[in-house]
C-alpha cells in the first residue's frame, strides 16, 4: 500500500496542474454500485473490498469513506496508513476536504467516475477557499496500476420478449413521448441497467449484474448504442438493425456528445431533420440524469441547454410489467426450494459433523468436531454449497451479489463477504446469518435468514423477535398512495427502538427484473433520499430489518415484496391505498422466536406465511426436504 500511495503521490506533484489531493471514487464510467476488475480502483489503492466507498489521498494523508454497512470491515482492511471515514458521523468529503486543504488547492479527480451531481455538490462546497476540482486527462491510478485487468470481452446477449415483456419499439416510443414532455430532444444514457432494460440485452460485463459495458443517445427520431463491437455477433447486429438503433464503437461516446451538443449526431436509420424541429431555445435541451451521467460527458454539453433531472426510464424500469412480475415470482419460488434445500443438508451436517441439536431442537452441542480437513464446513464452502444448489434450477444464470456466509462475529459486519483464506469455520454455538440471492433469466432473487444450529441466548433471541416484529410490521403495512419510504422506514424499527436498538443501513431496496439486485429510485430507509420517489403499485422492494453486536453476532431477516393496490373499507381523501405481497418462501426459525412477545395478529401472520411456504414450495422437494419443511412450518401458539 505504501508502494501505491508513494507512487500516486509522485504523479499528483508531476500532474499540470499540481494536485494537493486525488479523489478516488468506487465507481466506474457508469457511475455502478458493482463494478469489474478493471474498474475497483478505489479497491487497488486502498485494500477496502466494499461496495461503496470514496477514498481521498493528499500530500501526507489518505481517508477513507464509507457508509454504516461497512464500518467494521473497513476498520479490518484498512492499513494504518488510512484513516477511516464515517459516513453519517464524520464530516462529509467535501466538507471535510474544504475545511482541511490549503486555500486555492488543486484537487484532482477522473471526470468518467465522478457523477454530475456530486462533481457539482464539490464545486459548491470548493467556492469559499477558491479551491479547483481538477478533472485528469488520464486516471492517475491506472498509471500506477501495472497488474489491471484487461477488459472485459463477453459477448451482448438478447433478453427474449417472453422474459422482457415488453418490446424495444414500445419502450423508445415511451421514452420519446416523455422527451416531448419535457422539451427535450434527446437523453444520454449511461446507467447499465437502463441501457440493458431498454434495449432488452443482458451481459456478462460486471460479475453479479447482467449487463454489459455500454451507453446509449436516444432523440427524437433516432437511437444509438456504444459498446465495443468485437462483443457484437452477427445475429445480435441484425436484431438492432431490425429496431433502428445504430451501434457504434464505445469510445464514440464522447464525440458523439459533442455532435449531439451541436445539433450534428445523425443516425443512418433516419432523416437529418432534427435540428428542423427545434422552433425554440426551450426545445433544444439535451435530458441528463445528474445521477448516473459521468462528468467527462456533461462537460461536452452547454450547461444551459441541459435538463438535469432523475433519468426517464428509472421509473418504468421499476415499475415491473405484467410478465416481469410472473417471471419474478416463478423464480422466488425456485429460489426459495433451494435455500430450504441448503438448510435441510447444513442441519444435517452441522449434526453430524459437529454434533449440533440442530435446526428445531435448542441444547448446547457436544463439542464433537470433524474427523479430517476436508470435511470441515467453513462459511465460504457451505455458501459454495447453496449455489450449486441454485445452479441446478431452471433458469438459472449466477448469483446477483457475493453470497454474506456469516457466524458469530462476522455476521455482525453487515456486508461481510467470505474470503478462502480467512473466513471462519461454522460454529453450532453461534448464529448464522445467510444474505443470498440469484440471477434467473425470469427475476433476480435477495433473501436473507438467521439461524441457530444449537441453545441462542435469551438475548439473541430478544434481539431475533424485535427484528421479526419489524419485518411483519413492515411487510403488513397499508398506506395511502403517495406514501414514501421515508415514512415507512419506522415500522420496521420501532420494535428494536423500544429497546434502544437499531440498524445502519436501510431497510428495503427494489430488486431488478434480472438486473441489478439494487435498483431505484424508490427505497424504505432513514435516508433522505427515501423521500423522493413514493411506493407505486408493481414495484419490487425488499424488507430487511436487522441488529448486528459488534464482536458477537448479527441478525436479519429479507424477503422480496410486490406493491399491490389494497382493498380498504373506506378510502379517505380519494388517494387510494398500496399493500404488499411477499415473493419470497422460506421459513423463519421458530426456536429463536420468543413468542411471548408477538401478538396475536403476528402469530396469525407466521403461521399462515408458513404453511403458504409449505403448500408452494412442496412440488420441487425430496420427501425427505418435505418432511423437514413440515417440522419447520408447523403451527405455533402461545399457552394461556
Amino acid at each position: 500500500m505504501s508502494e501505491i500511495l508513494s507512487s500516486l503521490r509522485s504523479l499528483m506533484a508531476s500532474h499540470s496542474p499540481p494536485l494537493d489531493a486525488l479523489v478516488v471514487p468506487s465507481e466506474d464510467y457508469h457511475q455502478s454500485e458493482y463494478v469489474s476488475a478493471r474498474d475497483k480502483r478505489r479497491e487497488f489503492v486502498s485494500g477496502f473490498t466494499g461496495s461503496a466507498g470514496l477514498a481521498l489521498i493528499t500530500k501526507n494523508e489518505a481517508r477513507l469513506w464509507t457508509d454504516g454497512r461497512y464500518f467494521l470491515q473497513a476498520i479490518q482492511q484498512l492499513s494504518d496508513e488510512w484513516t477511516l471515514m464515517r459516513m453519517g458521523e464524520d464530516p462529509l468529503v467535501e466538507v471535510w476536504m474544504s475545511d482541511n486543504l490549503s486555500e486555492g488547492a488543486n484537487i484532482g479527480v477522473d471526470p468518467w467516475c465522478v457523477s454530475v451531481d456530486t462533481a457539482n455538490r464539490w464545486g459548491k462546497a470548493f467556492a469559499k477557499k477558491s479551491q479547483n476540482l481538477i478533472p485528469t486527462t488520464t486516471d492517475l491510478v491506472d498509471e500506477v496500476w501495472k497488474s489491471r485487468p484487461p477488459p472485459e470481452m463477453n459477448p451482448v446477449l438478447v433478453h427474449p420478449l417472453e422474459f422482457a415483456g415488453r418490446s424495444v419499439p414500445e419502450k423508445l416510443t415511451d421514452l420519446r413521448a416523455k422527451l416531448k414532455q419535457e422539451s427535450a430532444r434527446g437523453l444520454v444514457i449511461a446507467a447499465l441497467d437502463e441501457v440493458a432494460w431498454l434495449y432488452n440485452i443482458r451481459g456478462t460485463d460486471v460479475a453479479y449484474c447482467p449487463v454489459v459495458h455500454a451507453f446509449a443517445i436516444v432523440t427524437t427520431d433516432s437511437a444509438f448504442l456504444y459498446v465495443d463491437k468485437k462483443k457484437v455477433s452477427n445475429e445480435v447486429s441484425e436484431y438492432f438493425k431490425g429496431l433502428g438503433v445504430e451501434v457504434k464503437e464505445y469510445t464514440d461516446v464522447i464525440s458523439d456528445v459533442a455532435l449531439l451538443a451541436s445539433k450534428q449526431l445523425f443516425s443512418s436509420f433516419s432523416s437529418k431533420s432534427e435540428d428542423m424541429e427545434i422552433d425554440s431555445d426551450q426545445t433544444d435541451r439535451l435530458w441528463v440524469d445528474p445521477a448516473s451521467c459521468c462528468y467527462a460527458l456533461y462537460s461536452k454539453l452547454d450547461a444551459d441547454k441541459v435538463l438535469l433531472q432523475p433519468s426517464p426510464l428509472s421509473l418504468p424500469k421499476a415499475l415491473k410489467n405484467p410478465v416481469e412480475l410472473e417471471g419474478l415470482k416463478k423464480a422466488h419460488v425456485r429460489d426459495g426450494a433451494a435455500v430450504v434445500q441448503y438448510l435441510v443438508w447444513l442441519d444435517n451436517q452441522m449434526q453430524e459433523l459437529y454434533g449440533a441439536s440442530g435446526y428445531f431442537m435448542e441444547a448446547e452441542a457436544n463439542k464433537k468436531k470433524p474427523t479430517s480437513e476436508t470435511s470441515k464446513l467453513t462459511e465460504l464452502t457451505v455458501s459454495d454449497k447453496l449455489e450449486s444448489l441454485r445452479a441446478a434450477k431452471e433458469h438459472f444464470r449466477g448469483l446477483s451479489f457475493p453470497t454474506i456466509s456469516s457466524v458469530g462475529s462476522n455476521a455482525a459486519i453487515i456486508h461481510y463477504s467470505p474470503e478462502p483464506e480467512a473466513c471462519a469455520e461454522m460454529d453450532p454455538d453461534k448464529i448464522y446469518l445467510c444474505d443470498s440471492g440469484a440471477q434467473y433469466l425470469d427475476g433476480t432473487t435477495d433473501i436473507t435468514r438467521t439461524v441457530h444450529f444449537g441453545k441462542p441466548s435469551a438475548h439473541e433471541k430478544d434481539c431475533y423477535t424485535a427484528v421479526l416484529k419489524g419485518h411483519v410490521a413492515l411487510g403488513n403495512a397499508r398506506f395511502p398512495k403517495g406514501t414514501n419510504g421515508y415514512t415507512l422506514d419506522i415500522l420496521a424499527r420501532a420494535p428494536l427502538w423500544k429497546f434502544g436498538l437499531d440498524y445502519r443501513h436501510g431497510t428495503g431496496h427494489g430488486v431488478g427484473s434480472y438486473l441489478f439486485v439494487h435498483e431505484g429510485p424508490h427505497q424504505v430507509s432513514f435516508r433522505p433520499s427515501a423521500r423522493n420517489v413514493p411506493l407505486q403499485a408493481t414495484m419490487t422492494v425488499t424488507d430487511e430489518p436487522g441488529y448486528y453486536e459488534d464482536g458477537n453476532f448479527g441478525i436479519r431477516l429479507e424477503n422480496v415484496l410486490v406493491v399491490n393496490d389494497a382493498e380498504t373499507e373506506f378510502n379517505f381523501g380519494d388517494k387510494g391505498y398500496l399493500q404488499f405481497e411477499h415473493i419470497t418462501w422460506a421459513p423463519y426459525q421458530v426456536k429463536l422466536i420468543d413468542l411471548k412477545q408477538l401478538t396475536r395478529e403476528e402469530i396469525d401472520w407466521l403461521n399462515t406465511y408458513h404453511l403458504r411456504c409449505k403448500d408452494i414450495l412442496a412440488p420441487f422437494l425430496n420427501q425427505a426436504e418435505m418432511e423437514w419443511l413440515k417440522k419447520a412450518t408447523e403451527p405455533v401458539s402461545v399457552l394461556a
